[in-house]
């Protein structure tokens, strides 16, 4: 029987202690020579990890259901080495060294406007690409503000590492293991000041009773987190979508929106909250076909926790 374990329980220390090592090879050599050491890393890796595997395996053949991308263990292979160039790139960007003139913004003007009239907004990411280009871009224009919550105690080892780079890296993140009145309460004075809050929308919640509702995401129901849009109906405030992506080129970073007003009212809930996470699931499954290398969610996704406990209709 397949052994299900939640994302958060999934420990990334020998990931990270490869990256050091890689990193290394990055400063002394170069991008090249650290992608030739890359592999036989990411092979060692690949092997000792049969659940990460066989989740790779698993989304790359969804994938390779809509859109050609290659399968099997080369494909797995290629998509663990996105995700190291996405931990150097942003290993890079704490130490200074990201070329930033490379990434280009789109639905910017947006996000502009709101900064220019002092009000604040709620951005819904995933674990698509390199969230970091905005976590540091918005430090190189002041008056873009974030507070990013994290579970970080299953990433304490990478955090570590981006904190001993550059100490500054942890300052605009909140640790938040479930939202409490208290962490509402915070959040809704910093939108208030007009800073942005930053959500994950693509891991089921670190709880035993998670809050979540099923979308369809390549081909199959998946569960969604329901909290990112409860905290935009509390918080009164835009929701956004944040997505990042390595191009040829360099980078782009996507503001989309998703409700200028979100409200979810107690009367009427799923038929509020529905529309909402289905929207979310598509916009990400667009830019997972764009970029099919790039989503890096190495659990079984679409393993649903127990809907008649979960379900966010209930």
């Amino acid at each position: 029987m397949r052994a299900h374990r939640h994302w958060s329980s999934i420990n990334e220390v020998t990931f990270v202690a490869g990256m050091r090592f890689l990193f290394g090879v990055y400063r002394l050599l170069g991008r090249w020579p650290f992608r030739l050491v890359l592999y036989p890393v990411l092979l060692w890796y690949v092997l000792s990890k049969p659940l990460a595997r066989r989740a790779s395996r698993d989304y790359l053949g969804r994938i390779a259901a809509l859109t050609p991308v290659q399968t099997g263990m080369t494909g797995v292979l290629g998509h663990f080495a996105a995700f190291a160039e996405s931990i150097l790139d942003k290993m890079l960007l704490w130490n200074g060294l990201f070329k930033l003139d490379q990434v280009s913004f789109h639905g910017v003007a947006e996000i502009d406007r709101l900064i220019s009239e002092g009000r604040g907004a709620l951005l819904i990411c995933s674990h698509f690409g390199n969230l970091e280009l905005g976590r540091v871009l918005s430090r190189r224009h002041g008056n873009m503000r974030l507070t990013i919550l994290v579970h970080t105690r299953h990433a304490r080892a990478f955090n570590q590492m981006l904190a001993a780079l550059n100490p500054d890296s942890g300052l605009n993140l909140m640790q938040v293991t479930e939202m409490t009145p208290h962490t509402a309460m915070l959040l809704g004075e910093r939108v208030a000041r007009g800073e942005f809050v930053v959500i994950a929308g693509d891991r089921v919640p670190v709880s035993s009773h998670p809050q979540v509702m099923t979308a369809d995401f390549l081909g199959a129901p998946a569960a969604f987190p329901i909290g990112p849009y409860i905290i935009a109906s509390v918080l009164q405030c835009p929701a956004y979508l944040l997505f990042a992506v390595r191009t040829k080129g360099g980078s782009e970073v996507h503001f989309e929106l998703l409700r200028e007003t979100v409200r979810v009212p107690r009367s009427g809930r799923e038929q509020a909250l529905r529309p909402l996470v289905a929207d979310y699931a598509a916009r990400l499954q667009h830019h997972c076909l764009r970029a099919p290398m790039q989503w890096f969610n190495f659990y079984d996704f679409w393993h649903l926790p127990a809907m008649e406990n979960n379900d966010a209709s209930r």
